[in-house]
């Protein structure tokens, strides 16, 4: 992953993303894209994984993102159902979380 230089151009702006499907899905690359550009203009980035999307949170480019400063949301249902275990590399959550962030940000991406 090339560096992450925030230009400020979007600095304040809110960009919230819903990441539905598995890490060998297509969507996977446009929401690392659409994260890096955000991050690099300045954006808040909010990610939310959710369905098969929560397997996504054991790739390194989505804990990259993370340390970059994208705030990373797995869905606490879709693990359990899928069996995978709840670690620190995320916050896990609900629908009320989610619900939040379609509302408080200025932009929402859904990517299923």
């Amino acid at each position: 992953m090339s560096s992450l230089h925030a230009t400020s151009d979007l600095k304040g702006r809110k960009l919230g993303i819903l990441l539905s499907t598995p890490p060998d899905h297509p969507n996977l690359e446009t929401c690392l894209g659409l994260s890096r550009e955000a991050l690099s203009r300045g954006a808040d980035v909010y990610l939310y994984m959710i369905d098969d999307g929560v397997r996504n949170i054991d790739d390194d480019r989505i804990l990259e993102l993370g340390r970059h400063g994208a705030k990373l949301f797995v869905c606490a249902y879709g693990c359990q159902r899928r069996r995978l275990p709840i670690t620190e590399k995320a916050t896990y959550c609900g629908l009320v979380v989610l619900t939040d962030l379609i509302n408080g940000c200025e932009r929402f991406v859904a990517l299923n």
